[in-house]
């Protein structure tokens, strides 16, 4: 696993259906490393804290290997890695392997696999119609959060390495699954 893109955005305020909405999920490759902290993402705009970042959300990727599903859906979108809101666009990243507890090491940083991104009406309005959140809840292409353990840079091609397994874990994808049951 890779990283294939590095990702930030900044605050952006929307009139979406007559109302005013705040959202720093348009996030947008840079050509630089980025600076993992504990809480999140230098230089990345998090509006709602309620839901994104944190200890336990300072990170979001997503899997290169899904866009290629997203684009068939949703050919007509200008298309670039980040459009999931996620900070790091990273190749191989599979849900249905890797557990919550699972620990990384990505660059400078130790990373650990907390929790599935649940979906929100922001990523509607990134992909123009809210039917993409039934389609994402119905699919295993969730995207992983990560706690950061150890804080430093991340750069494109660094590589997601496998430092310690966590035992008896459920993975991102079992977690998915019982959390779209609810």
């Amino acid at each position: 696993m890779k990283v294939i893109s590095v990702n930030i955005g900044e605050k952006k305020i929307l009139n979406y259906k007559g109302r005013v909405i705040e959202t720093g999920i348009f996030k947008f490759p840079v050509n630089k490393p980025v600076f993992l902290d504990i809480e999140g993402v230098k230089n990345d705009v998090v509006v709602d804290r309620r839901y994104h970042g944190g200890s336990n959300q300072a990170v979001y990727a997503y899997s290169e290997n899904h866009y290629k599903y997203w684009k068939e859906l949703y050919p007509k979108l200008d298309w670039h890695y980040g459009m999931f809101g996620e900070n790091l666009t990273i190749s191989n990243l599979e849900e249905t392997k890797i557990q919550i507890g699972d620990i990384y090491k990505l660059g400078e940083v130790l990373l650990e696999v907390t929790k599935p991104r649940q979906p929100c009406m922001k990523l509607g309005i990134v992909f123009k119609t809210q039917n993409i959140l039934k389609q994402f809840w119905n699919s295993t292409k969730s995207g992983i959060y990560f706690k950061v353990l150890q804080k430093g840079r991340v750069a494109v091609n660094d590589e997601l390495i496998l430092i310690k397994k966590s035992k008896g874990s459920l993975t991102i994808s079992e977690v998915y699954e019982t959390k779209k049951k609810k």
